[in-house]
């Protein structure tokens, strides 16, 4: 175990932090961000076994720890790269996704630095705040937004009045803290369930290691390593024939302190092969592309600054190849869905979703999985179905990363959405024509679901007790009760008559008999709809239904 004390350096000089202490600070606040993501999760407004935000931001801020760790040079900008760079890669969540975007304003507002003083870090903190916020379509405050703003704009005013990072740090996290108190008055569901915003919750933590850190606490350093990203749910592998391979050499580089925009780059290399992939953060470009050419390639790469991390296979000698399903052709377009269960990722796959990525509940993919998955994919472009509301962000930074001529995503929020957006997918169409069709579709699919509640409280005046069952309607919850029969057809009740047929996905802690029966009473009930049973074998869910 290695513990780190910076007390020392910090005596010598408090007005100035350097790009050593500053690492230490950033990786501090991952562990401190670590050490309470369990009781993060807990704060969740709605008492349903999805809290997961302390498990996103931590795994987005470890692997941002990690890439800080690793960075090339210990300088202000090389750190801050590492932060933002990090950080997107290993997004998870919303609140991850957030927390992500809020390390890339900082970057872009200190990167220039060669040291950090109270100025320049209220700076770095007002610059994280400008872009998190845009990367938010519907901002609303009394969440880690609020937290972040209100922080930001107390640092700014304090770093008017002092030098010292010591009263400076004190103020900030006091302010912090405080606003993070309020948050239930900003938002209702907050104060009925009696907790504060698990994000703000999370962002304090961070801000309070990286205080802790700062003023000398010893800090265990030792463990901060990239968290292992769940391999994505995808299809078996192949031997290779040469003649398939069109364009055979894989090639992969960085640019760094590259000036050229990113459609100059894609419009420059898109000629010279397919399977195109290029990322932009900062000043940094990263190039993915199968070529012919791959010295014709690293010409233009030069052209726009240096070049690193240069990987070239020749695929021909790899033997092995992605098939997808039993698909026997490849085509341009094609669905990348999330499911949470075996079944459902095999419904899905039935539908015509080429790739799935296991995921939903308390287990969000990264942007990094989502990125993976589409370079070594067989289509050109993709469309995301994230299938859940905190996975949405996740698609929406992998659609700015890879650039709207790849990848588009429907903002499916469930099941239902996700199975009637994948049912008018249609391969001969764009991917503008199918991404319109499959956003005016999801919105009209209904939802159900029956989960346990792993608290109490109350959440739109219905009191709920730990254990019991509550069922939901459109993410919303309606009703609670003791048993899973029951709660499920009061909540079908609830939904109303307007359906002919009822599709039950049971989970896995229920067996095919026990749901086949929950299907008979929902048909005893006598509204008119058939109801068909389905494995999903998802977890947390015991039932989650489609309505039509």
């Amino acid at each position: 175990m290695q513990l780190i004390r910076i007390e020392e350096e910090l005596v010598v000089n408090n007005k100035t932090i350097d790009a050593r202490i500053l690492s230490r600070m950033f990786l501090a606040g991952a562990k401190n961000l670590e050490a309470k993501k369990e009781w993060i999760n807990e704060l969740n407004v709605f008492p349903v076994p999805d809290g997961d935000t302390g498990t996103n931001m931590t795994m987005t801020a470890l692997a941002a720890a990690k890439e800080v760790g690793n960075a090339a040079e210990v300088t202000v900008k090389e750190v801050t790269r590492g932060l933002s760079s990090g950080s997107l890669r290993g997004a998870r969540g919303n609140s991850g996704v957030i927390l992500s975007q809020l390390f890339r304003g900082f970057y872009k507002g200190v990167k220039d630095q060669d040291v950090l003083t109270t100025e320049t870090v209220a700076v770095g903190f007002k610059k994280a705040v400008e872009t998190a916020y845009k990367a938010v379509m519907k901002p609303k405050e009394g969440t880690i937004l609020t937290v972040a703003k209100v922080t930001a704009e107390k640092a700014v005013y304090c770093a008017r009045n002092t030098e010292d990072f010591e009263e400076f740090a004190q103020v900030v996290i006091k302010e912090a803290n405080e606003i993070l108190q309020k948050t239930p008055e900003m938002l209702p569901v907050l104060k009925e369930a009696g907790v504060v915003d698990s994000g703000g919750q999370g962002l304090v933590e961070f801000l309070q290691g990286a205080v802790d850190a700062l003023m000398g606490k010893e800090v265990d350093l030792s463990s901060v390593e990239k968290p292992a990203v769940k391999p994505a749910a995808t299809a078996s592998e192949a031997p290779l024939e040469e003649k398939d391979i069109k364009f055979g050499y894989c090639t992969e580089f960085i640019v760094k302190e590259a000036e050229v925009k990113e459609d100059v780059v894609r419009s420059t290399l898109q000629p010279l092969g397919n399977s195109l992939i290029v990322a932009v953060v900062g000043d940094i470009v990263k190039v993915h592309i199968h070529t012919k050419a791959p010295g014709l390639v690293l010409q233009h790469g030069l052209s726009w600054g240096s070049l690193h991390d240069i990987k070239i296979d020749n695929m021909a000698e790899q033997h092995q190849h992605r098939v997808v399903g039993a698909q026997t052709e490849k085509h341009g377009l094609a669905v990348l869905s999330v499911a949470a269960g075996n079944g459902i990722a095999s419904i899905m796959h039935q539908l015509g979703a080429a790739e799935i990525i296991s995921g939903g509940q308390s287990m969000n993919p990264p942007v990094e999985a989502f990125i993976k998955v589409i370079e070594k994919g067989s289509a050109e472009q993709y469309i995301i179905l994230p299938n859940n509301k905190n996975i949405i962000l996740a698609a929406e930074q992998v659609k700015k990363l890879l650039g709207a001529a790849q990848v588009d995503y429907v903002p499916t929020t469930n099941l239902a959405q996700g199975l009637a957006a994948l049912l008018h997918f249609d391969a001969a169409k764009t991917l503008q024509e199918n991404s319109a069709v499959m956003r005016r579709e999801a919105k009209e699919a209904h939802s159900a679901a029956v989960s346990i509640a792993v608290r109490d409280s109350v959440v739109n005046g219905i009191t709920v007790k730990k254990g019991q069952y509550i069922g939901l309607l459109e993410d919303k919850i309606v009703y609670a009760g003791a048993t899973l029969e029951e709660v499920t057809a009061e909540t079908v009740k609830l939904a109303g008559s307007d359906w002919e047929l009822i599709s039950l996905y049971y989970g896995s802690d229920l067996t095919q008999s026990e749901a086949d029966k929950i299907a008979a009473e929902l048909e005893a009930l006598d509204g008119g709809w058939e109801v068909t049973v389905f494995d999903g074998g998802q977890p947390l869910y015991p039932l989650l239904l489609s309505l039509e």
